[in-house]
């Protein structure tokens, strides 16, 4: 089961790390999957990617609670639903549509809901 876990893990991360260059590949959720299933899989590959200089932050702050950034919602919202559109507007089946427009709408609640928002440190 653990080298499952590794390998699902390493292939989130792949597809996490594509998502930066590729604007319809979401990078957060693979990101998150990616750390989910290293911490099951793997303590090593889960402390190495927290301590990632690009996705370590990110991640510990996520992972501790702290939630994120109001500013990376808002970029993440708006990222999945251009996608989301872009996708929608390429699938010629209306399930589809309807089922990408679900999947849209369950993230975005996800995210603005039920993942914490970091606010920045009062300036003193």
């Amino acid at each position: 089961m653990k080298t499952a876990l590794i390998i699902a893990g390493i292939i989130a991360l792949v597809l996490a790390v594509l998502g930066l260059f590729l604007p319809l590949l979401p990078t957060t959720p693979f990101l998150l999957l990616a750390s989910a299933c290293f911490a099951r899989g793997s303590d090593r590959l889960h402390r190495w990617l927290l301590g990632h200089g690009v996705f370590g932050a990110y991640l510990r702050s996520y992972e501790e609670g702290k939630g994120i950034p109001l500013r990376a919602k808002i970029v993440a919202i708006s990222l999945l639903w251009a996608s989301m559109s872009v996708s929608i507007a390429m699938v010629g089946h209306v399930a589809l549509r309807l089922l990408l427009g679900v999947i849209g709408l369950a993230v975005t609640v996800y995210l603005w809901k039920f993942v914490p928002t970091r606010l920045p440190a009062p300036v003193r």
